[in-house]
């Protein structure tokens, strides 16, 4: 019996389903605002902003772009994992990008919440 040494991403059912998951968030996300674009004639600043000022709103724009940082978490990590062979390089891209999404995750709060 051959023991094989699987190397790489993880490649299991939970990343997949994670892809799909948060692609199916962003996509219903998307839709949501393609609507009100299309339903809102000449949409002025003033109506977007009472748009997102409903609290429904906030919370479905947060959990769409945790969807997408999420996403782009798996994505990204399948990459660096599967083409940088060098264990310091890829680890040091791993760091890098959880430290930009992390960032990207705290800068979504202050802008859709109005943290100070």
């Amino acid at each position: 019996m051959v023991k094989r040494h699987v190397v790489g991403a993880h490649y299991g059912l939970r990343d997949w389903l994670v892809q799909r998951v948060t692609a199916v968030i962003m996509l219903a996300f998307t839709i949501g605002v393609v609507a009100f674009i299309l339903l809102a004639n000449g949409a002025s600043f003033e109506a977007w902003q009472q748009l997102f000022a409903c609290t429904w709103v906030k919370v479905g724009t947060t959990i769409a772009i945790t969807a997408l940082l999420w996403h782009a978490w798996v994505g990204v990590r399948d990459i660096w994992m599967d083409y940088i062979q060098h264990v310091g390089v890829r680890l040091t891209m791993h760091v890098l990008t959880l430290l930009w999404l992390l960032g990207s995750l705290i800068y979504m709060v202050k802008v859709v919440w109005g943290v100070a």
